[in-house]
């Protein structure tokens, strides 16, 4: 997750008061609200426990998943500290718009800054910059939810990626896409389970036909639980399919014991692609799309994802067609190395059962 990204879900940032909501890990969110008097209201929500860690203190109870609003009072003034070193709101040329006084609420499992910036004689476009979360973590992302003059607009900064300009136009339609394919591939290169579940499916595969075919029916299958999920047709929590990917991955490194029938294996493949397609529409759910391009941007995550699994199998085959061909003891009909097949499986089974008891208990 990084460098990509932007325009999410149409969302109405007026209002900017609302009830406590459920955070994620290494990525904040950031409301903001330009005014015709160029004042700009801006909230910024963090996960309570990225705030420990960015600042060095204790508000958040993981075992209760909730921050202590009496903690959260206490620290209040090393929370708006780092907030401030690491978030302003400028004209153009850098001149900084006069801040008024800001809070910091506790918030759930979260903590809140809002704040509000004058920038009435600041000429030019008006720029929000922030670095929270990006600055300590270049994997972390800030959703950016942006209202002015009626229209609503999104974002997401990361670390090279940390300013918008507010009274600037809204991004293209192939920029958004760009980023939203960037997005799908780095989804499926740091999305390690699905990987391993990737790596496991084709390990007794030699022949190109059966491992297109393995191929071809993840993705039809993701693809269609991807966006029936994107789209909220389909509304599966994640607490039941994080931990059926974990059982997946954990089920095609078993049967690697047991089958060697990679002519049939897409069948399976299949099954569980509509499961790891539900993984996937919740990380696209975490960055939005965009309300004015949500087919386009599905339609470019989903490619993303597509070219990211293509590359994992295009550098597997090879190496695996390699090892056997070194390990062969009749170098002209090489075979797959039993033992190689093995071991690859248990490391993965093993992964796919740790994955499976951590995410049931953790749900």
């Amino acid at each position: 997750m990084r460098w990509q990204r932007l325009m999410l879900p149409g969302i109405v940032l007026l209002g900017i008061c609302q009830p406590a909501w459920a955070h994620q890990v290494n990525l904040s969110t950031a409301r903001l609200a330009l005014s015709a008097e160029r004042s700009v209201k801006v909230e910024v929500a963090l996960k309570g426990s990225d705030v420990d860690r960015l600042v060095g203190i204790k508000v958040y109870d993981a075992k209760e998943d909730a921050v202590d609003p009496a903690a959260v009072d206490a620290a209040s003034t090393s929370i708006l500290a780092y907030m401030r070193s690491h978030l302003a709101v400028t004209g153009a040329d850098g001149a900084a718009c006069p801040a008024g006084t800001a809070a910091i609420l506790a918030d759930g499992d979260g903590v809140v800054y809002r704040s509000n910036f004058n920038c009435a004689g600041v000429a030019g476009d008006i720029v929000y910059r922030s670095t929270v979360l990006t600055g300590k973590d270049s994997s972390a992302r800030q959703v950016v939810l942006v209202a002015q003059g009626g229209k609503e607009a999104q974002a997401l900064l990361d670390a090279g990626n940390t300013t918008i300009t507010l009274s600037a136009p809204a991004p293209s339609l192939w920029s958004t896409m760009q980023r939203y394919l960037l997005t799908g591939i780095e989804h499926i290169f740091f999305g390690y389970d699905h990987i391993a579940f990737l790596v496991a499916v084709v390990l007794w595969g030699r022949e190109l036909i059966p491992v297109i075919k393995i191929v071809t029916a993840f993705t039809i299958a993701h693809s269609i639980t991807l966006s029936l999920a994107a789209l909220h047709v389909l509304v599966i929590p994640s607490r039941v399919v994080e931990p059926a990917i974990a059982a997946s991955i954990a089920f095609v490194a078993v049967e690697n014991f047991f089958s060697r029938d990679i002519d049939r294996r897409w069948r399976v493949t299949f099954l569980f692609g509509l499961i790891h397609g539900l993984g996937f529409a919740g990380a696209l759910q975490e960055i939005g799309l965009p309300s004015g391009a949500v087919v386009p941007a599905l339609a470019s995550f989903n490619i993303g994802v597509e070219i990211g699994q293509a590359g994992i199998v295009a550098i597997m085959l090879p190496v695996l067609g390699l090892i056997d061909r070194l390990f062969a003891t009749d170098r002209t009909q090489p075979v797959r190395a039993t033992r190689l097949v093995y071991a690859v499986s248990a490391v993965i089974s093993l992964l796919g059962g740790y994955w499976l008891l951590t995410r049931v208990f953790e749900a």
